[in-house]
């Protein structure tokens, strides 16, 4: 038996939609692990910051509490970095394009003793250009640990919040993760 053109020309394009449909589905499951990727590396550099955040002390030494002005002491942002933050409210409104470490070492590129480690190592040089790292902190109401306080308002709670961003230029800023985390002033009773 032999085929007709008619024939071949219908197997012919059976084969090419299936074809594509075979691509297209692999074009979506490529697009979905890459998202998945961003997103689980991005909630480690989340985990990661926080970590350093709420590792410091809730005050600067010789200070109160209730102070109102988050600020890093002129001391402390010297270096424009955060390897001089000892104190939770030297992070408020920090943040910086692309991610880095706390001695001011793109992520990915960093060894963990404020160097380089080598390039067979290493993150590809633009991979994380376009993320960003962004941390604030404020006064949270203490019957409502949800709510933050603004203006002058204190308590004995402090919400961390960080945030890791993706900036698209086609669909501009994409929040990849967000991490908020309370922690309450304990007051320390010298014997």
């Amino acid at each position: 038996m032999a085929f007709s053109l008619v024939e071949a020309l219908v197997a012919l394009a059976i084969t090419a939609v299936a074809g594509a449909a075979l691509l297209l589905s692999l074009n979506s499951n490529i697009a979905l692990t890459e998202h998945t990727e961003q997103h689980m590396i991005a909630q480690g550099m989340a985990r990661q910051l926080m970590d350093e955040v709420v590792g410091t002390r809730y005050m600067a030494l010789n200070t109160t509490p209730y102070q109102t002005n988050f600020t890093p002491s002129s001391w402390e942002a010297e270096t424009g970095t955060r390897e001089r933050f000892d104190d939770i409210d030297d992070y408020d409104s920090w943040a910086t394009q692309p991610p880095v470490d706390e001695y001011g070492v793109p992520l990915g590129t960093e060894n963990g003793q404020e160097g380089q480690r080598s390039v067979l190592f290493r993150v590809p040089d633009d991979y994380l250009d376009r993320w960003q790292q962004e941390i604030s902190v404020q006064y949270v109401n203490p019957s409502d640990l949800s709510e933050g306080l603004s203006g002058v308002q204190t308590s004995n709670y402090r919400a961390v919040q960080v945030r890791i961003l993706y900036n698209d230029p086609e669909r501009g800023s994409i929040e990849l993760a967000k991490m908020r985390r309370v922690v309450p002033y304990v007051p320390t009773v010298v014997p």
